[in-house]
């Protein structure tokens, strides 16, 4: 892990810790963080494919484990997991605590009339 690109950041939220039967749906297809959100994939225990799909990055696939440093996932980058037999692991999420909150943004604008 690069910790030049995390070094002012503050952890502030973790998932639970998912396994290979509990992982939520939408972790296993593309998704994102919200802008200005950071997190670190940690595998307890077996292994986990991260694939990096965004197409603003060099395409990334790797097999995390317990052994290795966690994976980095950047704010906006499209990414997805996949388990590789039995895994357990969990998200942490980071932030810059000086540039405030990361409430999403609304997705669309009521109509004014």
């Amino acid at each position: 892990m690069n910790s030049d690109l995390i070094r002012n950041l503050a952890p502030y939220k973790q998932t639970a810790t998912f396994t290979e039967g509990t992982i939520p749906a939408g972790l296993l297809k593309e998704h994102s963080t919200k802008e200005g959100v950071w997190g670190l994939i940690h595998v307890e225990e077996g292994k986990l494919r991260y694939v990096v799909a965004d197409p603003r990055r060099a395409p990334a696939d790797a097999i995390l484990t317990p052994d290795m440093a966690p994976g980095v996932v950047e704010p906006t980058i499209l990414h997805w997991v996949e388990p590789i037999g039995a895994v357990k692991f969990h998200v942490q999420f980071l932030r810059n605590p000086q540039h405030g909150s990361t409430a999403a943004t609304p997705t669309h604008r009521e109509e004014q009339t």
